[in-house]
């Protein structure tokens, strides 16, 4: 309900009840006025963390009872006379054509549907100000005051400062739901302006409020204090709490959560008594508010339910999908049908919600006469007390089937209870996502990608579950089926970088190096701050010898890591020194000696630093090799040295054994002694043997230590007997010997 007031006082009218109450003190005041809001805004904030089951199917009962019939009172007021139907037909008829259209048109393109609902999502708390406003002037009135013009726009500025306080909020940073498109304002930039709006709105209701209280006293202004209130415990605080800690409410639940509780209740208090003086004006004695929440109740289940479960069944579509559509659609209606019938300058409306009086009597006329017309529309198979009853039955029990699937649905973990929504509807892709989950986690993998294809099947437009299916087919090693699955999600999504980066991965292992290249290489130009992207696409680079690019894309790489700032994880800093000295391998391979030098120091001082001394030592004995091509042989000798040390203490015969082949080699280009190299290819040998994996350095060492062995003659067998002496001796070579 959007109540809009306006000044104009209704002429001789005088209260129906004494004072200014609606049902009374205690009901107005904690339902009317939302004065139960801050308990239940709370208990809801602390369960929030640890959401059990209980409290999430509780919830959707709350939404059937509360948010449902309160969706229908609107519908109600608008189309159970003729009248009304007339007045506002182009509302009650074309806007509700064309929304049916745009039902239909979502349904067949997914793509349009975000939009709609984040229409849905950032108008629904501008639905709830207009509410909270238009009950607060009303109470003003009812209780005898007179807001003045300049009041009233004070009043109206701090109900729309709080609404774009937290619209602010809202679009400040990106979405993390893929239904609710966000402008992705820096939070730096919106800060101000939502400090601003809050002071605003203080002001604007001190100003509104200074003269009313100091003219009617503070006790007539109870209700409307009230309503000012809840309005900052709606709006203004959640962007307090935002701001001074790591508090935040996703929108979704913003807009459909206890606060939908709220102020269906606040709408449906209002909106009963509304119908309740009508109906009495219209010499309706028998009106029992009974009767009416029935209707509201069976009339909420048809338009939420019904829908998406024939859609789901007829069509096969995703029924989590449809009841979103359904659910965005219906708001919207709701609010522009809400926004057209309740307004205080409507004569009827101020009449019955302010006062009775001479305009009373003329709107109970026609109210008369809006009753006999509906019952001529309503035509006798439909009024017939039969037919009501078995249709209201039939809603009630699709309700309450409705209310077991949902329960048995978001019961996860459990896949007796989702195996038995599934049954109950197949054609929910959220359910299948759901039992994937929980067979994911039993360890089955097979049938957690068995219901993960079939999750996606139902709905490929969901990027999240096309991921999760992905997921569990690399987990359950069905490379080529995951590697299948990316290209048709590319079809999909063809600027996903992340799927692009996974695709090229996949491609890279199932030897389609083209494809990988070309994956990474979309990535990096669609999203061009992506480290993970360049590194792939470094190491492409490399793998095909084109050290050219590698060098840039690991420089993109390191700059990329550099700006995300400081990171403690030993992750980050080992793949920080790895691109590191894969760019001085780089740079040293383009003749860039003196970049590559430091390079190399500055990857060596990031792998100590991260503790991975494997890493340490390759790029020691890297380093020492382009030493030795500089001519500095004494500064090469320091690194192989370091780089043995390293070995030895990592304990890696394969990486060792290498290094003590090279360091044999450097002794030989250095000419020192034919014997000291023969001894360094003998205990590359023992440990590349040893290491139960040589492959082709076992035979490069095995060849090289032959030829050496032929060379030393009868030496030879000397050698092998001292080697353990000429080892140390080849390791601790005097400064003087280069």
């Amino acid at each position: 309900m959007s109540v809009q007031a306006n000044s104009v006082a209704v002429a001789g009218v005088r209260p129906e009840t004494k004072g200014p109450w609606i049902y009374g003190p205690w009901l107005d005041l904690v339902v009317g006025c939302g004065a139960w809001s801050a308990p239940l805004l709370a208990i809801a904030m602390w369960t929030a963390p640890a959401t059990s089951h209980f409290w999430i199917v509780g919830f959707y009962l709350l939404a059937i009872i509360f948010n449902y019939p309160h969706f229908m009172a609107t519908v109600y007021r608008a189309y159970h006379t003729r009248e009304t139907f007339e007045k506002y037909k182009f509302f009650t008829l074309h806007l509700t054509l064309l929304l049916v259209l745009t039902g239909v048109l979502l349904h067949t393109s997914y793509r349009l549907f975000p939009w709609v609902f984040t229409l849905y999502i950032c108008w629904s708390p501008w639905h709830y100000t207009g509410q909270n406003y238009g009950l607060l002037m009303m109470f003003v009135r009812r209780s005898g005051a007179t807001a003045t013009t300049g009041e009233r726009r004070w009043m109206h500025a701090a109900f729309v400062a709080s609404y774009l306080m937290l619209l602010a909020s809202f679009e400040t940073g990106g979405s993390n739901d893929p239904l609710i498109l966000s402008l992705g304002l820096p939070a730096k930039f919106t800060l101000l302006a939502r400090m601003a709006l809050g002071g605003a709105f203080a002001i604007f209701a001190l100003l509104a409020f200074d003269g009313l209280v100091r003219r009617s006293g503070l006790r007539a202004m109870v209700a409307p204090l009230t309503l000012l209130a809840t309005q900052f415990l709606w709006f203004v605080l959640p962007t307090i709490l935002e701001l001074r800690s790591d508090y935040h409410v996703p929108q979704t639940r913003y807009s459909s959560g206890i606060l939908a509780v709220l102020h269906s209740a606040q709408y449906i208090w209002i909106t009963s008594y509304f119908q309740r003086r009508e109906a009495r004006a219209a010499g309706q004695a028998q009106w029992k508010i009974t009767a009416y929440f029935l209707t509201l109740l069976a009339g909420g289940i048809a338009l939420f339910i019904p829908g998406p479960w024939l859609v789901s069944y007829v069509f096969h579509y995703d029924f989590t999908t449809s009841f979103l559509i359904f659910m965005a659609l219906v708001n919207i209606h709701h609010f522009l049908l809400d926004g057209a019938l309740w307004k205080l300058r409507d004569t009827k409306v101020s009449s019955l919600l302010v006062g009775v009086g001479e305009k009373e009597a003329a709107s109970a006329s026609r109210a008369r006469a809006d009753a006999s017309a509906g019952r001529s529309v309503g035509g006798r198979v439909v009024s017939a007390p039969a037919f009501r009853v078995g249709l209201v039955g039939l809603l009630f029990l699709w309700g309450g089937m409705d209310q077991l699937h949902f329960a048995l649905g978001t019961d996860e973990g459990n896949l007796a209870s989702l195996s038995q929504a599934a049954v109950m509807n197949p054609y929910d892709a959220t359910i299948e996502e759901r039992i994937g989950a929980a067979e994911t986690k039993a360890g089955n993998k097979d049938a957690a990608v068995a219901a993960l294809t079939g999750a996606v099947e139902i709905n490929p437009h969901r990027l999240a579950l096309q991921e999760a299916c992905a997921r569990a087919m690399i987990e359950d090693g069905r490379y080529a089926d995951a590697y299948e699955h990316y290209q048709k999600m590319l079809a999909m999504f063809p600027r996903d970088t992340d799927a692009l980066v996974n695709y090229g991965l996949l491609a890279a292992r199932l030897g389609h190096p083209v494809a990988a290249m070309d994956a990474w290489q979309k990535a990096t130009d669609i999203k061009p701050d992506q480290p993970n992207a360049h590194a792939y696409l470094a190491e492409g680079f490399d793998r095909q010898g084109e050290s050219a690019p590698a060098a840039r894309q690991w420089k993109e790489f390191l700059r990329l890591s550099a700006d995300a700032g400081p990171d403690d994880s030993g992750a980050k800093a080992a793949g920080t020194a790895q691109a590191t000295v894969q760019l001085a391998d780089d740079e040293a391979r383009l003749d860039q000696a003196q970049t590559a030098l430091a390079d190399y120091e500055s990857g060596i001082a990031m792998a100590k630093r991260a503790g991975d001394a494997k890493l340490e030592s390759v790029a020691q004995v890297r380093l020492a090799d382009l030493q030795d091509k500089m001519g500095d042989a004494r500064a090469a000798q320091e690194s192989y040295k370091r780089g043995l040390l390293l070995d030895t203490k990592n304990g890696d015969p394969q990486s060792e054994g290498v290094d003590w082949f090279n360091y044999g080699q450097f002794l030989r280009r250095r000419g020192l002694g034919d014997e000291l190299a023969f001894a360094c290819f003998l205990r590359a040998e023992d440990l590349l043997a040893s290491a139960k994996s040589g492959g082709p350095e076992l035979e490069t060492v095995l060849t090289a230590r032959k030829e050496m062995e032929s060379r030393l003659g009868k030496k030879a067998a000397a050698a092998r007997r001292d080697r353990t002496a000429l080892l140390a001796r080849a390791v601790n070579l005097p400064p003087t010997s280069f």
